[in-house]
Formats: C-alpha cells, structure tokens, sequence
C-alpha cells in the first residue's frame, strides 16, 4: 500500500471502524456545528455547548471510551488511543478536546480513580464519566511549574477538615469545572504534599479568569484559596501522596499529548499541500517550485517519524513496560518537529500565514506553546540524559 500521511489501520479492524466513525462524527456534525455557531479556536466557551458535545460524544461511545468497561470505557489500548487523538486534532474542530473527555471529562479522571474512596468515585468521579460534571487538575503555580516543589498553596488540619490557603494558575478547564483536583504542601511540613477533591462552589474559592495563553484558547483559570475548608473525607488518597498523584500522570501524559501535536501539524501539512496547489506565483502554483516540494518533504518526514516514535512506545505502554525515557524523547521530538511543520507551513503560506485568524498561524501558536507545556524541551533532554549516563 503506497505511504500517506493520513494513516489506515487494516491490521486492526476495530480501530479502523473507531477512526471511520470519528472521522464521519468530526466531518458531517463537529465542524458544521461550530461553523453555525461561529466556535472558534480562542471562542469564549460556556458549560451548555461543551455539555452538548459530551452528550452527543457519549451517545456515539467516544466519551471516556479509553477507560475500563467498569468505568464506562472501551478499554482502549494506548495505541488506539493515540490513533483517535491524532485524527481530532487532524479534523481542525476547535472542539476536538471534548470529544474523548480530554478537557474537564472522563480522561483527566481516569489516572486517580486508583486512589478514591467509593464515596470519591460516586460523587465526583464517575458524574465526570457519564458527563454530568467537569473538573479540572490543579497543580502549577506562579513560582512553581517545573519546580513543583516550590509550591505555596498549604493545608492545614483543623478538625474534620483541612483549610487551604494559596493561589494556583493554568488550572485547565477551571472556568467551567466543578471541581477540581488540588494538591497542596502540608502547613506542618516542607516536603510533604497532598491531594485534595475540592468543589469550586464552597466557600473561601474563587475561580478567576486565568491568563490567555498564546494559542488564544480561554480554557484556564486561576484557583485562590482563602481559608477554604475542605471535609476530611476529601483527602484523595493518603497524606503525603500528592506528588504522586499530581506527578505521576504526567508520564504517560507526555507521550498522549504527543498524538494531538501530530494531528495538528498533519493539519498544517494538509493545508499547506491545498495552497501550493492552487496559490499561483509566476505563472505556475507554487507546488511547481523545488524550494516548496523540499520544505513539504521536510515537513512529511518529520511526522512520519514523530508518529513511529510514538506509536512504538504506546505498543510498549501496551506490554506493561516502563517508558519513561521514551515518552521524554516523544515529547522532546513531538514538540519540536510539529513545530518545525508548523513554521514550514507558515512560511509556505506567506502573507496568509501571517495573518492573525488564519488557520495556520494558529496552529503555529498552538504547536509553540508545547515546547514548554507538559514539560519544557530542557526538563525533557535533562531527563533523557539523566536515566541514561
């Protein structure tokens, strides 16, 4: 079968049939639901139009479709799993992060379940799965992002609940979640962190509007705790756990972030390949010019790779195996490929790809901002280098 770029799973009957489905979902109601309501990437978003993606996501079985059948899932592999995050990205649908619970659903809640109480999983965990609520991980700080550990935001034991005091920023999801995942220093000690279930409506939280980040996508949110109490019953998992379960995550994360860079940029190829074709410069397209055919293979070439990267340690992932180093080099090599297709793609376009609303320019913005997010392209080399040497 000659190669492409838009990737076919004949080995795997089921997830053929998942990305055939999705690919119908994302073309014939996504997209022309957010043409007729003008979404858009940087759109404002409110609960009630996210709440009618997660509706209709679940009733097609894309929602949390991931997790264990006890769950509610379809016991996705990693492998199928990165497959259907490539091809929401790869749609262009600025909604493409409801669809299997990515933002605020299912799949946030899917790396802590592990650690709840039954009365944690009915109350709060399994309402995210069948989309009654969102929440919302809330972790980094002002001064504290890669040095988690120098985190402000303190617990303190007061009875039967535990008072938070600090203020956490980039909480994604937080302007239209319920709840969120908090983890917080022990007031009593330096190094000893925990994790608490925190509703956003009790009293002494506030959520504010956090700051834009440069993709113009308003989906984070400041968390400011003000002698905030939270019941005892709260506590998710054990005193001292909170690094864990903050940090744990973030492994696997890197290397499922990498498939939504990939679809991106296979967007950006796609419609780079549609421009040099039409785009007329001195009488012939643009496709005609040798200059424009090499920065196309570049850009083809690199994705190939990124995906074989990733695909590779995800089949690993499968067997039950330790990828720590290798989803530190997909990230490493995700990020900074799809970012050299998105500038490509820019330059390919020229003055449109300059152009602020553009398609490209924004996936420029996007892809940009994940050479530091989940990890900076140095966290991830010192990393790397340190399992190694």
């Amino acid at each position: 079968m000659p190669f492409t770029l838009t990737p076919r799973y004949d080995d795997n009957p089921r997830l053929e049939e998942l990305v055939g489905r999705l690919r119908a979902y994302l073309t014939d109601e996504l997209l022309p639901y957010e043409r007729a309501h003008g979404i858009t990437p940087e759109s404002k978003l409110d609960r009630a139009t996210l709440e009618s993606v997660w509706k209709r996501s679940a009733e097609l079985g894309f929602y949390g479709i991931s997790l264990p059948p006890e769950l509610g899932g379809q016991g996705l592999s990693f492998t199928e799993l990165c497959a259907l995050k490539e091809e929401l990205t790869a749609s262009g649908a600025a909604l493409s992060h409801s669809v299997l619970g990515d933002m605020g659903g299912p799949l946030r809640v899917g790396a802590i379940v592990k650690y709840a109480t039954d009365e944690q999983r009915e109350r709060y965990l399994l309402p995210v799965v069948r989309g009654e609520r969102a929440c919302c991980f809330s972790l980094t700080e002002q001064d504290a992002g890669s040095d988690v550990r120098r985190m402000r935001t303190t617990a303190t034991p007061d009875g039967d609940s535990y008072v938070l005091n600090g203020h956490k920023v980039f909480s994604s999801a937080a302007p239209f979640a319920d709840f969120a995942v908090v983890v917080a220093r022990m007031a009593d000690s330096e190094e000893t962190y925990s994790a608490f279930l925190v509703d956003l409506d009790t009293p002494g939280c506030r959520v504010l509007d956090g700051a834009v980040p440069m993709s113009g996508q308003q989906m984070e949110g400041d968390l400011v705790f003000e002698d905030c109490r939270v019941p005892v019953a709260n506590l998710l998992g054990e005193i001292g756990q909170g690094l864990r379960i903050g940090i744990g995550r973030i492994t696997l994360n890197r290397l499922l972030h990498c498939p939504s860079l990939i679809g991106a940029a296979r967007r950006a190829w796609d419609l780079s390949v549609d421009h040099a074709k039409t785009r007329v410069a001195f009488g012939q397209p643009l496709l005609a010019l040798q200059a424009i055919q090499h920065k196309l293979a570049d850009m083809a070439t690199d994705l190939y790779a990124a995906r074989s990267m990733v695909q590779a340690t995800a089949a690993k992932a499968d067997r039950g195996e330790n990828i720590a180093v290798e989803a530190n080099m997909c990230k490493l090599f995700t990020a900074e490929a799809c970012f050299r297709t998105a500038d490509q793609a820019v330059q390919i376009h020229g003055k449109d790809g300059l152009t602020r609303g553009h398609e490209v320019e924004q996936i420029f913005r996007s892809l940009r901002m994940f050479r530091i997010v989940t990890g900076t392209t140095e966290i991830h080399k010192n990393a790397i280098v340190k399992a190694l040497v």
